[in-house]
C-alpha cells in the first residue's frame, strides 16, 4: 500500500552500507539492515556476508566474541587458527567445500570450519525498499569465490532479504561449481545466541531425536534428564574450551519445513530459525557456558560435524560435478 507520509525511506527502514574505521575492523565493509519492525541486524560484507550484532527493540540477540569484527585471513586454514578472528555473530557460514574440526587425509588437510567465513563479497545488487510507492521488499545479494589454482572453484551467491515491517532475517544461498572437476561441498550455518537473549531459564526448542556427540563435557547436559533444553548459569567446567555438543536429527512438519528456536520468557520475546530438512538434514546444538563466553549455538548444516573423511566414509558425503549447484533457504524470525 502507497505510504503518503514518509519523505525517505530510510525513515522507515532499509540498507545502510558503511566501512568501519577504527579497531582491529578498521576498513572492513558492512551493511546495517533496519527492518523497520523493531529488528536490525549488521551484515559484514568482508566476511561472507555473514550477520554480526542484532537486536530487537532493545534486546542483544547475538553473541559477539571478544575478537569482534575482524578483516578476513583466508589463509586461516590451518588447526584452529579460525578461532583467532572469529567474531561470532548471530550467523556465520561455514564451509563451503569442509566445516568441521580439523582434520587430515589423502585427499588433503582441512582447517576447522572451512575458509568462507574469510572470503569477501563482490555485492552484485542492493534493492532498497520504497514505502512511498508499497514497495516493501529489500535485498542486498553477493558472491563469494573460494577458488584456487588447479580447483577447487565453488561459488557461493548469497541474498540477505526481508520486508518491512516484519520481523525476520531471509538468506538464500547458491554453491555453484564453477571449477572442471568433481568438489566436495558440505555448509553448516553457525547461529550464535547470546545475552540478554540467552540467560538462566531460556529454552532451547526442537523435535527430533538427539545424540551426545559422547565427550566427558558433552555427556554432563545431554543425557535423558539432563538440562539440555534449558540455558544455564556460566559453569567452571565450560572455563577455556569447555563446551557441550549434541547431534539432532531434527524432525520436519508435513510440508519438509524444520523449526528450532530460543525462546526467552523473562523478556517475551524469542528467535526462531526455519529450514528445509531436504537440504539441510542435521541441527547441531553447541553449549559454551563460559564466564564472559556465554552463548549457545543452533546450526542447520549438511552433515555432522565429525569430518570431510567420516562423511566419505558412510556416503553423505555431497560431490558437486562441475556446472552442479545446490540451494538453501534459512529463515531467522522472531517469536
Amino acid at each position: 500500500m502507497k505510504n503518503d507520509k514518509i519523505g525517505h525511506p530510510s525513515q522507515f527502514g532499509g540498507i545502510e552500507t558503511s566501512v568501519l574505521d577504527n579497531g582491529a575492523g578498521r576498513g572492513v565493509r558492512i551493511a546495517w539492515i533496519n527492518t523497520g519492525s523493531g529488528l536490525r541486524y549488521k551484515v559484514v560484507i568482508d566476511r561472507a556476508m555473514d550477520i554480526a550484532e542484532a537486536f530487537y527493540n532493545q534486546h542483544g540477540l547475538a553473541w559477539i566474541s571478544k575478537a569482534g569484527i575482524r578483516p578476513p585471513e583466508p589463509a586461516a586454514y590451518v588447526g584452529l587458527e579460525w578461532l583467532r578472528n572469529w567474531g561470532g555473530g548471530l550467523v556465520t557460514t561455514c564451509g563451503i567445500s569442509y566445516m568441521g574440526s580439523p582434520e587430515s587425509d589423502e585427499h588433503g588437510v582441512r582447517g576447522l570450519h572451512g575458509r568462507i567465513s574469510n572470503l569477501p563479497a563482490e555485492i552484485v545488487s542492493i534493492i532498497q525498499p520504497d514505502p512511498q510507492n508499497g514497495k516493501m521488499d529489500f535485498s542486498i545479494m553477493g558472491i563469494m569465490r573460494e577458488s584456487g589454482v588447479f580447483g577447487p572453484h565453488l561459488e557461493l551467491e548469497r541474498t540477505i532479504s526481508g520486508t518491512l515491517g516484519v520481523p525476520e532475517i531471509r538468506i538464500s544461498d547458491r554453491v555453484t561449481n564453477r571449477g572442471n572437476s568433481p568438489a566436495p561441498h558440505m555448509l553448516l550455518y553457525h547461529c550464535n545466541m547470546g545475552w540478554p537473549l540467552i540467560d538462566k531459564g531460556a529454552q532451547l526448542n526442537w523435535k527430533g531425536k538427539w545424540q551426545s556427540r559422547g565427550n566427558d563435557l558433552d555427556n554432563e547436559i545431554f543425557h535423558e534428564g539432563g538440562t539440555y533444553r534449558e540455558c544455564q548459569e556460566p559453569m567452571d567446567s565450560h572455563h577455556d574450551g569447555g563446551e557441550a555438543c549434541a547431534f539432532i536429527d531434527i524432525e520436519p512438519d508435513a510440508a519438509g519445513n524444520c523449526i528450532c528456536s530460543a525462546v526467552n520468557p523473562t523478556l517475551g520475546i524469542g528467535l526462531e530459525i526455519s529450514f528445509k530438512k531436504e537440504q539441510l538434514p542435521w541441527l547441531i546444538n553447541w553449549q559454551h557456558w563460559g564466564k564472559g563466553e556465554y552463548v549457545t549455538a543452533l546450526e542447520p548444516a549438511t552433515n555432522l560435524t565429525v569430518g570431510q573423511s567420516h562423511a566419505r566414509t558412510n556416503g553423505s558425503l555431497i560431490i558437486l560435478n562441475p556446472g552442479e549447484n545446490r540451494e538453501y533457504e534459512l529463515k531467522l524470525r522472531m517469536c
